[in-house]
């Protein structure tokens, strides 16, 4: 019977310590997350850097894990092309402003002064002519001239007036500007090319691209001297806002998560959880049609939610590292 009895006992050591090696080669811990805790992953999402034209990458300026700041210069393309287009762009903008200064101006003071002593001499010969007539006109009285000789000299009178009349008003004319329709036709292409210019410097712009956003350089997709089409990403950044944790909450479970929810994040190798937050929770069950569900099937759903953190936090993990989520820290 005693020996009935050992070979029990004997046997049941051996049961556990069977099960004790199964547990350990299926990764058992009993320090593990309990219930309350699902799996997840850490999530990036990333920021392609890309100019809208193309060309030859002159310039890499960062290299593959640097940190950047917003502003910092990250690649630059050839642009030979746009700085001259720009530099047309300004001298025909220049152009088009002298233009309208001139057209805002009377004539020069040379042509002024000329059409003024024109007018001068127009005034003398008026002089001259209406005391010419004066005197015809008392000879006539005395019946030594002719009536004939009379008109001849009042004729000449009235061409010296209107002649006169007319070099005033050139000489006003001479002073004035243009017309205020040309003046107008003139400044409007002066803007115009004011928009060529401010289009030909955004072209110049886009051929060197900056940081839009302080993080990581997570990936450079191509080397220096290479082709880069328009819109293609050459830079892919990484900001440290944009790390959260995606993890999958089985449907028993999803009604007692909240968004801004605290919770903890377990990593490997991190004797501390992270903490973060619940910043969305999926409306759709995943992996099952939506369907009047039997108790089995309802065992299956689990619904995505996603956890932010702060930036000192989020530098500290990195995307597609497996983690676990403790929804009631």
């Amino acid at each position: 019977m005693s020996r009935l009895v050992s070979v029990t006992y004997r046997m049941i050591l051996l049961s556990s310590a069977a099960m004790t090696l199964i547990c350990l080669l299926l990764g058992c811990d009993r320090s593990s997350p309990g219930s309350d805790a699902v799996q997840g992953y850490v999530e990036g999402e990333f920021v392609y850097i890309a100019a809208p034209l193309s060309g030859r990458l002159e310039t890499l300026l960062v290299q593959r894990g640097a940190q950047v700041k917003a502003g910092d210069p990250l690649f630059e393309l050839e642009n030979i092309t746009e700085k001259t287009a720009r530099d047309e762009a300004q001298l025909r903008l220049a152009q088009s402003r002298a233009q309208v200064a001139d057209a805002k101006k009377g004539k020069r003071p040379s042509e002024i002064t000329s059409a003024a002593a024109q007018m001068n001499q127009a005034r003398a010969a008026l002089q001259f002519s209406e005391k010419e007539l004066s005197r015809q006109e008392k000879l006539l009285g005395d019946r030594i001239v002719s009536v004939q000789e009379v008109e001849r000299i009042r004729s000449v009178r009235d061409q010296d007036r209107q002649r006169v009349a007319q070099l005033e008003a050139d000489l006003g004319t001479a002073r004035l500007a243009s017309r205020s329709d040309q003046i107008a036709a003139a400044e409007a292409n002066m803007r115009a090319q004011e928009a060529v210019v401010a289009r030909s410097e955004w072209d110049v712009g886009q051929k060197r691209q900056t940081a839009p956003v302080a993080g990581l350089v997570f990936d450079t997709l191509y080397r220096r001297g290479e082709w880069i089409a328009a819109g293609r990403p050459a830079v892919v950044l990484l900001p440290p806002q944009n790390i959260k944790v995606r993890a999958f909450a089985a449907q028993s479970l999803i009604s007692k998560i909240h968004t801004g929810d605290r919770v903890k994040v377990i990593v490997d190798g991190k004797s501390t959880p992270f903490t973060g937050s619940v910043t969305f929770i999926s409306p759709q069950a995943e992996f099952t049609p939506p369907v009047i569900y039997s108790k089995e099937s309802r065992q299956k759903l689990v619904y995505m939610i996603e956890v932010g953190f702060d930036q000192a936090t989020a530098v500290q993990l990195h995307p597609g590292q497996p983690v676990d989520v403790r929804l009631t820290p």
